[in-house]
């Protein structure tokens, strides 16, 4: 049997796309954001953190992707990465980030955690939420690494 590692296949990153996805746990006053980074050309799933919504988010982001050594990021024009990424290597704009944009639906579309179609955890106007952090990130930590990359953790 082929082990897991045995089938990985490093590329080359050099242009990446940042976003974050807005949910809640119990109610919306305890938001929990979703920050992700995909290659621009692969639309692979390089890096993801669950925190809220500050700059320390980013921060961790940015920690995750070091290894990678990408040249360009884009993202939409929201403070923190105009804050923290270098301006040199940082595009604003909805034109590079479609693939984000695109895999954020899918996640919002498919992780329905109920058999009712259109009552997700993580969609904008909801009845079903998570009730505890760990439970809520937990779910799309698990979602993430089974459909990105073929298995849970």
């Amino acid at each position: 049997m082929q082990s897991p590692l045995e089938s990985v296949m490093v590329v080359r990153v050099e242009e990446a796309e940042m976003d974050e996805m807005w949910s809640f746990v119990q109610s919306k006053k305890q938001q929990r954001w979703l920050w992700h980074a995909i290659g621009h050309r692969t639309g692979a799933v390089l890096a993801y953190v669950l925190a809220p919504h500050t700059d320390a988010a980013l921060t961790q982001l940015q920690q995750l992707l070091a290894p990678f050594s990408i040249g360009q990021f884009y993202t939409d024009s929201w403070g923190a990465y105009l804050r923290l990424l270098d301006p040199q290597q940082h595009t604003v704009g909805k034109t590079n980030t479609q693939k984000i944009e695109r895999k954020q639906l899918t996640l919002r579309t498919r992780i329905n955690r109920t058999p009712l179609a259109g009552r997700s955890p993580i969609a904008r106007k909801t009845i079903c939420f998570s009730k505890s952090t760990w439970l809520h990130d937990t779910l799309i930590g698990l979602f993430i690494n089974r459909y990105e990359f073929g298995r849970a953790v």
